[in-house]
């Protein structure tokens, strides 16, 4: 047990780029000449913003900077971010008070899960079950007692075991007992079940990142180990345990290209584990052999994280492989959400991912500015998601250090402003304080279905994400349930005083509703209304 809570205390996560992509046509955009005059228009009411100053402390951000909210039954979000310490000691529940539903491993306190051997027999976690997350990284497997290198190198699969023998006094070394002995987390909630250990988290999300570049002809071996993987922790975890793994149907690193919409899932989620030469020597078993990871993994995990040029306003974006952070945000969901109806729960992360390809992002040093941090809270959502994973590379935070005399220290941890978190639950707070009421699991998302008007409603088109980002259009998506609309809608990258409108309508289901959005700078607008039968409008005159 001290070994396993020294792997994941210690693991962190790899930012490699890979820049390949299939080939294919962009689809054709859909356009419809208006033939009468329009209906008449139905404002959105406005969502309420908060009133907060964000933070410029170093080392710090406020919980408080907006009120009580809590996410709906339907959807989930785990906290595996910075700074859970610097409220937890005076109101230990407030996180879930926050939109979050559940917390990760390393920021679990004492009175939530034991960390420190001799275990107390009579403990018991003060975290309900379906509060529990832990993120296990490539690390937990690579490194000892497990050693698994396949986790690091995709082309070890091959001389990877499954199980050893009991005898094998390497027998840790495997597949199995990697998986397995998470079993005890049970004894560190103080909940086995009567029949003995299990696994009591209520999500687990795996992340070995060594294996998007693999040769084909190791592809196999490969999906063998995530196979056995996934077979045997779903084998040891109780009922309601979810699993989410990187791979994933599509993986797009955020660039939102036209040609991933002809793109076929990847072979690492679609192609069945089977019997290889060796494979039956090292212990795979034939349960699973014909199953897929697909079809093993209860959520698939497409979120992109951001690289510098993301959150720069100063440059172009609209380029068919330019980076924009909302195309890639849309983009990576409706693509996944077309390939595989696995409920989706996105990594997310508010500061740059790490890398010298990209200028200025050779440390996570750079905050998502405040709309992009507020609109990932606000339209990620719009794409269906089931939920999300807020990610950071730091844990505790300690506020107001003085910055580090290493230069490379500089910018990372507490050395950064954390404001971007205020905007994030502000976006979170937008949404589901406001509209929680609308995600019953009744409500459509209309995706890229969502139809708009740029030039006044002459013509009317339906737009994907890379689309919108080439024409350097504003964005608009929408949830319909019942009579009820919902509408979030920015020009990403916009300066502060440019002014862009749009129409948006819904002509299905019997209603012919019609409503006209202005946009300033890059807000995150966000409204709702009620729409009427088209029997019940008059057309305007």
């Amino acid at each position: 047990m001290k070994i396993l809570l020294a792997a994941l205390l210690t693991g962190t996560i790899g930012t490699g780029v890979w820049l390949g992509q299939p080939h294919g046509p962009a689809p054709v955009e859909t356009v419809r000449p208006v033939t009468q005059p329009l209906p008449a228009s139905t404002p959105l009411t406005p969502t309420p913003r908060a009133r907060f100053t964000p933070t410029t402390r170093k080392g710090y951000w406020n919980i408080d900077v907006v009120g009580d909210f809590t996410l709906p039954a339907t959807k989930t979000l785990t906290f595996a971010g910075a700074g859970r310490n610097l409220h937890v000691q005076q109101d230990w529940e407030k996180i879930f008070r926050r939109g979050f539903s559940s917390v990760n491993f390393i920021q679990m306190t004492p009175e939530e899960i034991q960390r420190d051997e001799p275990l107390n027999p009579n403990f018991r976690s003060r975290l309900r079950h379906s509060r529990r997350a832990i993120w296990l990284p490539g690390q937990y497997f690579g490194d000892a007692p497990f050693s698994l290198a396949w986790a690091r190198n995709a082309s070890m699969a091959g001389q990877t075991w499954f199980r050893r023998p009991n005898n094998d006094p390497n027998r840790r070394q495997s597949i199995y007992a990697a998986a397995s002995e998470i079993t005890g987390s049970c004894i560190v909630f103080g909940d086995c079940p009567p029949s003995g250990p299990k696994i009591t988290w209520d999500k687990i999300f795996i992340d070995i990142e060594s294996n998007y570049e693999a040769p084909g002809e190791q592809q196999q071996d490969i999906v063998n180990a995530y196979a056995y993987l996934l077979s045997t922790l779903k084998a040891n975890a109780s009922p309601t345990t979810e699993v989410g793994i990187v791979p994933m149907p599509r993986l797009g690193f955020g660039y939102s290209r036209a040609m991933d919409y002809t793109a076929p899932a990847s072979v690492f989620w679609t192609m069945p584990a089977r019997q290889t030469g060796t494979s039956r020597q090292r212990g795979m078993t034939d349960d699973i052999v014909g199953k897929s990871v697909g079809e093993l993994v209860d959520l698939q995990m497409p979120g992109t994280y951001y690289f510098y040029p993301d959150f720069d306003y100063t440059i172009r974006h609209n380029g068919d492989s330019d980076r924009h952070w909302l195309a890639s945000l849309l983009h990576e969901q409706e693509i996944n959400a077309r390939l595989s109806a696995k409920k989706r729960v996105a990594w997310q992360w508010l500061f740059n991912t790490q890398s010298d390809v990209f200028p200025n992002s050779s440390k996570a040093s750079n905050p998502a500015p405040p709309a992009v941090a507020e609109g990932i809270g606000v339209f990620y959502w719009f794409t269906g998601a089931y939920g999300a994973l807020l990610w950071d590379d730091h844990v505790n935070l300690t506020p107001d250090q003085p910055s580090p005399a290493d230069p490379n220290l500089q910018g990372l941890g507490n050395d950064r402003n954390y404001a971007c978190y205020e905007h994030y639950i502000h976006g979170l707070w937008r949404l589901f304080k406001h509209h929680g009421d609308l995600f019953n699991g009744q409500e459509k998302y209309l995706n890229s279905d969502t139809e708009c008007s740029f030039d006044g409603g002459q013509t009317w088109a339906k737009y994907n994400p890379n689309q919108l980002k080439t024409r350097e259009l504003p964005v608009a998506r929408a949830i319909v349930n019942g009579d009820q609309i919902l509408v979030a809608a920015t020009m990403p990258y916009a300066r502060g005083g440019q002014a862009h409108s749009l129409k948006l309508r819904y002509i299905e289901e019997g209603y012919q509703f019609y409503t006209d959005i202005n946009l300033t700078g890059d807000e995150i607008f966000l409204g709702r209304a009620t729409m009427s039968r088209a029997g019940a409008r008059k057309a305007a005159k």
